[in-house]
C-alpha cells in the first residue's frame, strides 16, 4: 500500500495551500457569477468573510495547526486533514454544486462563494505563518 510519507512542516504548507487555493478558487467562482456593474457583492462578500474568518475559521485553523504540529515526521500526506473533516470537505462540495444548479440568482450564489472564499484565503495566513515558523525553529 501507498502511504506518502511527509514532515509536520510538509503537512503545515499543504495544509496552507488547500486553505489558499480553495478560497481564491470559491473568490474567482463567485466572481464569475455576480454582477461586475457593482462593487457592491464583493464589498459584502469580503466584509462576511472577515467576520467568519475572525469567528469561526481562526479558531478551526489554530486547532488544525497544533494538531499537525504534533504529528510526528513520517505521518501520511492524507493526514493533513481527519476522515471527518475530509467528509465535510466532501459534503462542502456537494452543497456547493448544489447551490449552484438551484435557482437561487447567480449575484446571491456568488456572493456567498466570495465571502467563504474570503474567509479561508484570510485564515489561512495562520497556517503560513506557523509554516514560515515552524521552518525557522527546526
Amino acid at each position: 500500500m501507498l502511504k506518502p510519507a511527509v514532515s509536520s512542516r510538509s503537512l503545515l504548507l499543504t495544509a496552507a495551500l488547500f486553505w489558499s487555493g480553495i478560497g481564491l478558487m470559491l473568490l474567482g467562482r463567485g466572481w464569475c457569477l455576480t454582477s461586475r456593474d457593482s462593487l457592491v457583492p464583493l464589498a459584502l462578500a469580503l466584509a462576511v468573510g472577515t467576520a467568519k474568518s475572525l469567528l469561526v475559521l481562526d479558531r478551526t485553523a489554530r486547532r488544525n495547526v497544533a494538531r499537525l504540529r504534533a504529528m510526528p515526521d513520517g505521518s501520511c500526506l492524507g493526514s493533513v486533514y481527519t476522515w471527518r473533516m475530509w467528509g465535510l470537505v466532501a459534503l462542502m462540495m456537494v452543497i456547493g454544486r448544489l447551490l449552484r444548479m438551484s435557482p437561487v440568482p447567480p449575484v446571491y450564489v456568488g456572493s456567498l462563494l466570495m465571502a467563504i472564499g474570503w474567509a479561508l484565503f484570510f485564515s489561512s495566513r495562520l497556517i503560513w505563518l506557523e509554516w514560515r515558523q515552524f521552518g525557522l525553529l527546526v
